[in-house]
């Protein structure tokens, strides 16, 4: 690690980076999605008579959950193929 050249240290630290970030990125929400899904089929057994606006609810929420999981995996993206770093660097 001491004898590489800072172009690619910064290249493998941004690797490192992004496959932790992408982890994270898209385990959190599809746990938060799971729960999501979980309350509201409790919540429709619960009160059927609310059913559909439970299910319109979910649906909002289940959007903004994946839309994060986007965000994360573009922002990725962005540090591996177009690492603003490298450029500083050189």
């Amino acid at each position: 690690m001491a004898e590489m050249d800072p172009n690619t240290l910064v290249l493998v630290v941004t690797i490192i980076i992004a496959g932790a970030g992408i982890v994270l990125g898209t385990a959190i929400p599809a746990l938060a999605e799971g729960r999501a899904v979980e309350k509201a089929l409790d919540n429709m057994a619960r009160q059927p008579s609310i059913s559909r606006d439970i299910r319109t609810t979910l649906l909002i929420s289940m959007a903004l959950l994946e839309s994060t999981a986007i965000y994360v995996l573009l922002v990725m993206l962005i540090l591996i193929f177009a690492n603003p770093l490298v450029d500083r660097l050189l």
